[in-house]
């Protein structure tokens, strides 16, 4: 077997990892490497295979081909000791509801063996806000609240790297927002996250992403050199009717990548088109332009393109939350 991927001071390596459910393939020979204090995002729709990934790299699953380090440990027969540097938030993550918040923290705290359990837990509390509901039932919580008690019990025993199984699916924009405030106050101090998520918008706050889908990564680099990889030539347009507008542009050769984004179309011109050059086009059919302007490339558009590329039926299961 080759060498593993290399990175700068990783933390997590992985090379051709391959899990198979029956007859379903979950992950197909996937290779990445994550640095030591970034924070890594996993993204793509459901049934990607981001969580059977980040299962395999904490060690809950084992994979059926290649091999992984965390932490510089083997997952598997290294469980252990691997637990003690690694916390795992699991997209239902069981916390006692007939315990309080305070109860909770003390009771994880207990398993992992935290010395000074006391000031620990209200460290703990402090970080994410939940010190005036100490008291409170877990299952009188909010949705919120959960998941950030949740993260407080992931990281009660001080580990090195938190990995992330879609922690704000479900969460309402609030709450989500305010999860993501946490998980950057967690990086400056110097822990690792890695996090699969299915929203676009949670993956530009990431230090770089692996775009997921059937089992296989699509891309991996910072969301802005993913950006710049998608090109120039993205445009919008608003135009009555709508639908004709999206049958002229559709039969365009130059027209590529249309996709309609409520009352918009989004696509792509490959030169030397130019946006003045749909006009009349547009005109003919009896279209009235409302207005047709340059874009940036956005995330969509390069995960969008990079399934076409793959499989091209695939793109209208695959898509990612746009926000």
């Amino acid at each position: 077997m080759s060498a593993l991927p290399e990175a700068p001071d990783p933390i997590v390596v992985a090379q051709g990892l391959t899990r198979a459910f029956g007859d379903v393939k979950a992950v197909r020979g996937v290779d990445f490497a994550i640095r030591r204090g970034e924070m890594f995002g996993l993204i793509g729709p459901d049934g990607a295979g981001k969580s059977t990934t980040l299962r395999i790299v904490v060690g809950l699953l084992t994979p059926d081909a290649g091999q992984v380090r965390t932490c510089g440990l083997d997952p598997i027969a290294d469980r252990v000791a691997l637990a003690r540097r690694v916390g795992w938030l699991a997209q239902r993550f069981s916390l006692y509801g007939d315990l309080t918040v305070a109860e909770n923290l003390e009771f994880f705290a207990e398993v992992q063996g935290v010395p000074d359990l006391a000031a620990r837990r209200d460290e703990m509390l402090d970080l994410v806000r939940l010190a005036p509901f100490r008291r409170r039932l877990a299952d009188r919580l909010s949705g919120g609240m959960k998941q950030k008690l949740a993260l407080a019990c992931t990281l009660i025993h001080t580990p090195s790297l938190i990995v992330l199984d879609e922690p704000t699916t479900g969460v309402d924009p609030v709450s989500r927002r305010d999860f993501w405030r946490l998980l950057a106050e967690i990086r400056r101090r110097g822990i690792t996250i890695v996090l699969s998520t299915p929203y676009l918008d949670e993956a530009e706050r990431c230090s770089r992403i692996a775009l997921f889908a059937h089992g296989r990564i699509l891309g991996l680099d910072t969301p802005d050199a993913m950006r710049a990889a998608a090109g120039a030539g993205w445009h919008e347009l608003l135009a009555v009717p709508r639908r004709a507008a999206e049958r002229v542009l559709r039969a365009l050769p130059a027209v590529l990548d249309l996709e309609a984004f409520g009352e918009r179309l989004h696509f792509r011109l490959a030169p030397p088109a130019t946006a003045a050059t749909l006009v009349p086009a547009l005109a003919a059919a009896g279209v009235t332009v409302t207005d047709l302007s340059p874009v940036s490339a956005s995330l969509e558009d390069v995960f969008l393109a990079r399934i076409r590329a793959a499989d091209p039926e695939a793109v209208a299961n695959a898509s990612p939350v746009g926000g």
